[in-house]
């Protein structure tokens, strides 16, 4: 598939028909002016830019796993640099705005580091934050404030400004992401269980240890939204969960079976029954021949 690749906002705003923007390293666009070029439909997009989408009142349904989300009230996307997109011929169609920066917007600020905390850029675009219609308020104020700055004069203020506005929208984002973890439990619920049941049988017909990247693809979400909705519910993250079952997996074929460590330690996926003897001792404070001497 052919794709389209920006480098600078400037030649981005070019593509679509828009004016050069006041700030090269930072554009925020209403979504109605974006225009997208017939020949562009359906193109992969990739762009060095930070990108998030404020969407307001979409009235659908998006995919997710094995189900669909209502969107009633419309939401947030982000998407980081060197993600791909494809942009579709209705965007316009959408109220909102869409806001652009570069990476070099953030230097000098510890914002440049913090923001790979902010998991949600890693999202997949059908696990986009879906806003009540007291928090889409909230966030349209956060965006009108920044269209504003953006509109006045640059001044030496404004990076500082334009920076605390950007802080305040993820950290809004982070908490509303929380909230809908807490809201979208039972569906959550079936998610965590399917998970379980990946992780189980993957002991029992697998030489090696399931990965995050595996079971979010049999989940069919990103792995990092599944690591984050784990933790809000759970409190552990997909990788803590997986060892949890293998330990808990190990006990059982410990108090169970003559095999040996290292037996026990190939048939659970470890290429070296040191890494299993090491992992085992982290997580119940023995040692598994001690575990199994214990009578447990």
């Amino acid at each position: 598939m052919e794709s389209l690749q920006f480098t600078s906002i400037s030649a981005l705003l070019r593509r679509l028909d828009l004016p050069a923007p006041q700030h090269p390293l930072i554009v925020l666009v209403p979504t109605g002016n974006i225009k997208v070029h017939p020949d562009d439909v359906g193109k992969r997009v990739v762009t060095n830019l930070y990108k998030i989408s404020f969407k307001i009142d979409f009235k659908g349904k998006i995919p997710y796993g094995h189900g669909y989300y209502d969107f009633e009230e419309g939401g947030l996307s982000f998407t980081s640099p060197n993600q791909m997109s494809a942009p579709t011929r209705d965007i316009a169609d959408y109220e909102g705005y869409t806001l652009f920066f570069h990476p070099d917007f953030l230097l000098n600020y510890p914002l440049a580091k913090s923001i790979q905390q902010y998991g949600f850029f890693s999202y997949a675009i059908a696990e986009a934050l879906y806003l009540s219609d007291k928090e889409k308020k909230l966030i349209s104020v956060i965006f009108d404030a920044m269209l504003l700055e953006l509109e006045n004069n640059i001044d030496h203020f404004s990076h500082d400004v334009m920076i605390s506005q950007l802080e305040l929208l993820l950290n809004y984002s982070n908490r509303f992401y929380n909230r809908q973890f807490l809201t979208r439990k039972t569906l959550y619920n079936d998610l965590i269980y399917q998970m379980n049941i990946y992780i189980s049988t993957s002991f029992n017909t697998s030489s090696h240890l399931p990965t995050v990247q595996e079971v979010a693809d049999h989940l069919q979400v990103s792995p990092r939204y599944l690591s984050d909705m784990l933790k809000s519910l759970t409190g552990m993250s997909t990788q803590q969960h997986i060892h949890h079952q293998l330990i808990e997996k190990a006990k059982e074929i410990l108090t169970s079976t003559n095999a040996t460590i290292a037996e026990i330690a190939y048939q659970l996926g470890f290429e070296h029954p040191q890494s299993f003897n090491k992992l085992f001792r982290q997580k119940t404070n023995t040692s598994p021949l001690a575990y199994r001497k214990s009578g447990y």
